[in-house]
């Protein structure tokens, strides 16, 4: 992954949306993205592997629902290793505590619209403690009218209370069901500010904290296999001999 761009975490693309990679690729470069994350629900067993088109980079990832908070470490042990980034969708305080208390999982989704979103200071604590993110998914208030988006906006406005208090990594996010619902960073960034977050905070929570998360799963340059991994002298970088290894 190069320098931070803008990064959307949580986009799908699935056989039933009638999306193909290539129009999603099309409409977020277009927008001003330099990647996303295709996050299809793990019951549609369609994970997109990573890969790079002329510097736009898709990666791979999987959004884990389950209304069994018990069969979530389970469910994250089976993703964590075949995917850069692993999705937990939210809701309740329980598979919200569960996704927070595991260290394996990258995001936590879908939990911004509730009357009650469950998420409060003890789950801040802990995804604060495990790096577990946090998702405002902003495309939720683009569609949401009357009382509901008010709700939306109250739950944004006091998530973003806690995540300054208690430092809990965040993301922005359009979170997107086809190219159709994508939005372009600077949309998010004055979505955002309806709620209370600065500019410079959305900035961060479209490009340097996305990265973060994406290189923190991937293995180092250099790495082969468990335990075996090219070391590169800095005045002979990129060529390799027998004592490199």
């Amino acid at each position: 992954m190069a320098d931070p761009g803008y990064y959307d975490l949580n986009v799908r693309c699935t056989q039933e949306s009638g999306n193909t990679i290539g129009e999603i690729i099309a409409v977020a470069r277009r927008l001003g993205y330099s990647g996303i994350a295709i996050t299809n629900p793990d019951n549609t067993k369609q994970i997109v592997p990573s890969a790079s088109f002329d510097g736009f980079e898709i990666i791979s990832g999987v959004e884990i629902r389950t209304d069994n908070a018990s069969k979530l470490h389970g469910i994250v042990n089976k993703y964590r290793d075949r995917v850069d980034i692993v999705v937990v969708s939210g809701g309740s305080e329980s598979i919200n505590r569960a996704a927070v208390e595991n260290p394996g999982v990258d995001l936590l989704v879908n939990f911004n619209i509730a009357q009650e979103n469950g998420f409060n200071q003890v789950l801040a604590k802990a995804a604060s403690e495990n790096r577990v993110a946090i998702s405002f998914d902003l495309g939720d208030l683009i569609h949401l009218r009357g009382g509901s988006r008010v709700q939306a906006l109250t739950n944004c406005r006091k998530n973003l209370q806690l995540v300054r208090k208690y430092d809990v990594p965040f993301h922005l996010s359009s979170n997107a069901r086809s190219w159709f619902d994508l939005r372009a960073p600077r949309e998010i960034a004055s979505l955002a500010a309806l709620f209370g977050m600065s500019a410079e905070e959305a900035v961060a929570g479209l490009t340097t904290i996305p990265h973060s998360i994406v290189i923190r799963n991937r293995p180092p340059v250099g790495y082969i296999n468990e335990g075996v991994q090219l070391v590169y002298k800095d005045a002979d970088a990129g060529s390799m001999n027998e004592e490199d290894c």
